[in-house]
């Protein structure tokens, strides 16, 4: 039962990298800013849209006033009124936009555009937060195994020490050589603490990646990226996705759009503005003594001269919609530019694991050679030490080459629009 336990409390203590993704996915406050732009986003477009609904407001007031008569030039003088008097009045009144030239209605659906280009920058976000999260996290279980590649060389460096303490005990090396032993032994300590700390230090950026404020005393579990559906096809296949499915993409479409209702809106600024209009008011010296009028009308406005500024915002606005039609083209080319690297990372990534695990295999083979001639004294120190660290190398290179696998996997994900 203890034993059962136990595990289970180093089970937990392991982050595999659904893990982390669905950690980044809850608590990176990125994506929680990029959520709340949208909402504001959302909030916006229903702003602009309020003023083409009918306008209701209502008014009350109360006053105490004197009544003194003033002469006026062609009016009737009124007699003084000793003393103060009471004055209640209210007001209800509706109005309603009926035409405007598209000003209003262009207004909000450029909003609205507006609206889902933020959501798409959401998306875009989610996107960059996932493949930081592979990357920190591949980065980590490489600098995992590359501190167990340091953990093994001292072990095999450790066990010729005391195999060199023996010779040179026995007389059948020289002293020379237990110097080299002791040597080795030492810069392969160095190599652990370093890997060790780049190690700690990866988890570190792990946790930023994830947006966790915590302590890095857990382990990274040995979890790859499987291959990439259609990591092997053409580029103009994986281009069409790509252009289909980025949300950057989406965005500054959607800003074009948004841009390009904004210059209809201005343009609707040069023509009248309609409204229908209702009214309904009461006044009189006490609440039981009120009289009421009612009113309903039209009203016309018409803005004919403002110093030019109508169409100085127009040729802003023009001037909105060519930049973002440059921004697009230009997003365009990053996206052939992301799909095509990460496609050939992969490609070179293949390659140099096959190599570099062929070299693994020859320098395996190297040391054993080498601690056979070594142990019959034909072989000196040096050539068992260089063969240590060729071995070291080789598996360090093996470690590097699936790490590169991995995040270019990740980078091609990225820049298909694939969570």
């Amino acid at each position: 039962m203890i034993a059962a336990l136990l595990a289970l409390v180093a089970a937990a203590r392991v982050v595999t990298l659904d893990d982390a993704l669905q950690t980044a996915r809850e608590r990176q406050p990125q994506l929680r800013q990029a959520r709340a732009n949208t909402q504001a986003a959302g909030a916006r477009a229903r702003e602009s849209l309020a003023p083409l609904l009918p306008q209701l407001n209502a008014t009350a007031g109360y006053q105490r006033t004197t009544a003194h008569g003033i002469e006026r030039p062609g009016f009737v003088t009124v007699t003084d009124q000793p003393g103060t008097f009471n004055s209640f009045s209210d007001s209800i009144n509706l109005s309603q936009l009926i035409f405007d030239f598209g000003a209003g209605p262009n207004r909000w659906n450029a909003a609205k555009a507006q609206a889902d280009a933020q959501a798409a920058t959401e998306r875009a976000t989610a996107l960059q937060v996932d493949f930081t999260v592979r990357s920190a996290y591949f980065d980590a279980r490489a600098n995992r195994a590359l501190l167990q590649v340091a953990r093994d060389n001292l072990a095999n460096v450790q066990k010729h020490l005391l195999q060199t303490e023996g010779f040179v005990q026995a007389g059948t090396h020289a002293e020379i050589d237990l110097v080299q032993a002791r040597t080795d032994t030492a810069n392969a300590r160095v190599q652990v603490i370093n890997a060790d700390n780049t190690y700690q230090t990866s988890k570190l950026n792990l946790n930023a990646a994830m947006g966790v404020q915590g302590p890095t005393d857990y382990e990274i579990a040995d979890t790859t990226l499987g291959s990439v559906p259609g990591e092997d096809s053409a580029l103009d296949a994986l281009l069409d996705e790509a252009n289909r499915a980025r949300p950057e993409v989406q965005s500054l479409e959607d800003q074009i759009r948004a841009a390009q209702l904004t210059v209809r809106s201005i343009e609707g600024q040069y023509g009248p503005s309609l409204a229908a209009t209702a009214g309904l008011t009461q006044g009189g010296p006490a609440v039981d003594r009120l009289g009421w009028n009612a009113a309903v009308g039209l009203s016309l406005s018409w803005n004919i001269f403002q110093g030019g500024l109508t169409r100085a915002q127009v040729g802003e606005a023009e001037a909105n919609v060519m930049a973002a039609v440059a921004q697009l083209d230009l997003q365009r080319q990053q996206v052939r530019s992301d799909v095509d690297g990460a496609r050939l990372a992969i490609r070179a990534a293949k390659e140099t694991i096959g190599a570099s695990q062929e070299a693994l295999f020859n320098a395996k083979e190297r040391l054993r050679l080498a601690e056979q001639r070594y142990e019959v004294g034909v072989g000196s120190a040096i050539e068992l030490g260089d063969a240590q660290l060729a071995l070291a190398q080789a598996a360090a290179q093996v470690v590097q080459a699936d790490d590169r696998l991995a995040t270019a996997r990740a980078q091609l994900l990225r820049a298909l629009g694939r969570q």
